[in-house]
């Protein structure tokens, strides 16, 4: 049995509370041993267990983190938005664009077109730290496409969504009763071979509380597990569906009442923030000092998509929290990390403690603020997922 030895870091951040009582788990002069593509001994470096061990990567006093766990995006499109982004930016009026431009070319695309795609975000991904991602479906909104979309996303990652309530079609705008009735029926069940959770957008334009009521009730009633994308656009009832239906998460929530912190705050659903669709739509900023106080668990993610967030950096919306939105640094990486496990329900990733799949990055600076201290500095020096190296 490989037993790899990860010695001499200068700053390693755990997650593991137990270590200095700080939820960041910071120990410094640090080392850990992987077995199997786990952690089995977190520790001082003076004392690691080097007897039997086969391979030791010397982390030169550098800092290392938890593989980000990117709890929101959308991977699986094909084309770009780019005119719509520019138009935007310079205030122009641009009507050609949106979801449903997305959807039409995404359904003349073929699964090896977004095979490929999705490949090269993932890629992107990796390279910036993330080591787990979960991926929905949403610019089919057939039966069919949203069924072979969901086939090219289980082949990217084991966290998959079902978003057939992303927006209703051109085909049923006159009937959007009836699309409910679609997503709830033929398409959910087409799509519950290869998703894991079930998804819907209940905000203006979108889906209403009921209708969203409806979808996610009949998600949960066949296996899937619910979440959902609420209060981007203004206040409404999302986050008391969430909450009430046991959502792993609630998604964007740039518009909150007191009310809604109180639900959260008393609830197990994790406030999932996506700084980088602000950013890229020039929206009002959420302000998460309100749920940290409150106690709220919160998540960053990355919302990667090609109309309103077209990234997949997760440094860069670590950057925009610690300077729009007033995380604290250790806030941000938290969140990045163990906010976004505990936003798809995942114990095994998100940390560096006893038992964690060995997932990681190794900075290439002695501490994870340098990560909002030089935004946009690729800083990643390494990363690894279940013990291997893939940067």
């Amino acid at each position: 049995m490989t037993r790899t030895l990860v010695d001499n870091i200068g700053l390693l951040v755990t997650n593991d509370s137990s270590f200095d009582g700080t939820p960041l788990g910071l120990l410094s002069n640090a080392a850990f041993l992987i077995e199997k593509g786990s952690i089995t001994w977190v520790g001082d470096s003076e004392s690691a267990p080097r007897a039997e061990v086969s391979k030791s990567i010397d982390a030169q006093g550098r800092c290392i983190i938890p593989g980000f766990v990117d709890s929101h995006s959308h991977l699986i499109f094909a084309g770009d938005r780019s005119d719509e982004f520019r138009a935007r930016m310079q205030g122009e009026r641009y009507t050609s664009g949106g979801i449903g431009y997305t959807v039409d070319l995404t359904r003349k695309a073929d699964n090896g077109q977004l095979l490929r795609s999705g490949r090269r975000l993932i890629a992107e991904a990796n390279a910036s730290g993330t080591t787990t991602i979960e991926c929905k479906s949403g610019y089919g909104l057939t039966v069919e496409d949203e069924a072979r979309h969901l086939v090219v996303a289980r082949q990217l990652t084991e966290e998959t969504t079902f978003l057939g309530a992303h927006i209703v079609p051109k085909e049923y705008v006159d009937s959007p009763d009836d699309y409910v009735d679609l997503v709830c029926g033929p398409m959910l069940e087409a799509a519950k071979p290869n998703a894991k959770w079930i998804d819907v957008f209940c905000d203006k334009g979108a889906f209403t509380g009921e209708q969203s009521r409806k979808i996610l009730k009949a998600g949960v009633a066949k296996g899937l597990l619910p979440r959902i994308h609420a209060n981007q656009f203004e206040p409404g009832e999302g986050v008391q569906i969430g909450v009430e239906l046991g959502a792993a998460s609630v998604d964007h929530v740039t518009y909150l009442s007191d009310s809604d912190v109180d639900l959260l705050a008393e609830s197990k659903t994790v406030a999932t923030l996506l700084p980088a669709a602000e950013f890229s739509t020039r929206s009002d900023y959420s302000d998460a000092r309100r749920l940290f106080e409150a106690g709220v668990k919160v998540a960053l993610a990355s919302d990667c998509n090609p109309g309103s967030s077209y990234t997949t950096n997760i440094p860069f919306v670590i950057a925009i929290a610690v300077r729009d939105l007033h995380f604290s640094p250790e806030q941000a990486i938290w969140s990045a990390t163990k906010g976004g496990a505990m936003a798809l329900r995942r114990k095994d990733v998100g940390h560096l403690g006893i038992s964690a799949i060995a997932n990681f990055s190794i900075l290439s600076t002695p501490s994870y603020i340098h990560l909002a201290y030089r935004p946009g500095v690729p800083l990643i020096d390494e990363v690894w997922r279940n013990g291997i190296r893939i940067k």
